[in-house]
């Protein structure tokens, strides 16, 4: 029998103190295709899957019922999401996926139990920055020589001004939210501007203060437009070795 994989968490987070010896299924949460959503005991671990056939491909809507389930156990417990797509085609093939990683998974969740992941989405609009950005994408001349070099230098140039105005406002936002770790990706956008996509890990009970900071931010950084959502399971701060898991 195969199974789709959701994600990994503690197992008395379904069944109390007692330990199952057997799959147990989870009430009231219903997995890809309506499919009973189930917790796959290993030890003190349990991994949430659903009885899956190999018949068809995963579409979109599979992505959003994956997504789901995740948050639905999130709501009751921390969670280590598995990629969308994992199938483990036997009992074996799970067992042998949660013992190869099991140190890993146990760290992880002892680590990010009682945090979430919030989200900040910043679109700088600053004039000079749009108009840096917009010389960075003038193509360089088709002949080599003095003038092929010199713009060369000149797209270099925009592109450290571009990073370093990112990170600077990436410092800024930092000791606004004092999170507990972050991750930041930058990339331009087609209206000349740059978005940067900040994930910060955050305690629970620090959330609606990491929330009420959103007004103070959005006053100081006046170049910026703000996007704030959260708290969702903690997608960017998994343990490496969860990301590598067979499927």
């Amino acid at each position: 029998m195969a199974w789709y994989a959701y994600c990994i968490t503690e197992q008395k987070a379904f069944q109390g103190e007692t330990r199952a010896r057997r799959p147990f299924v989870i009430e009231e949460i219903t997995g890809i295709n309506g499919a009973p959503v189930m917790g796959y005991p290993s030890g003190e671990l349990a991994v949430v899957v659903s009885e899956y056939t190999r018949t068809g491909e995963l579409d979109q809507r599979s992505i959003l019922e994956h997504a789901r389930v995740v948050a639905d156990c999130f709501r009751n417990t921390t969670v280590l999401p598995f990629k969308f797509g994992t199938v483990f085609d036997t009992d074996e093939a799970l067992r042998r996926a949660v013992r190869a990683n099991r140190k890993a998974f146990i760290s992880g969740v002892n680590r990010l139990k009682g945090k979430a992941e919030m989200h900040l989405k910043l679109m700088i609009k600053d004039g000079s920055l749009r108009e840096a950005s917009a010389d960075e994408n003038l193509p360089l001349p088709l002949t080599p020589g003095g003038v092929y070099l010199t713009k060369l230098r000149e797209k270099a140039v925009r592109y450290r001004e571009r990073q370093t105005k990112a990170r600077a406002i990436s410092v800024q936002v930092h000791k606004l939210f004092s999170p507990l770790e972050e991750e930041v990706s930058c990339k331009k956008v087609h209206s000349g501007g740059m978005l940067i996509d900040i994930a910060h890990l955050v305690n629970h009970k620090e959330i609606e203060k990491y929330q009420a900071r959103y007004s103070t931010a959005a006053r100081q950084l006046k170049d910026c437009e703000l996007m704030i959502s959260g708290p969702w399971p903690p997608y960017h701060f998994l343990p490496v070795k969860l990301r590598t898991v067979p499927s």
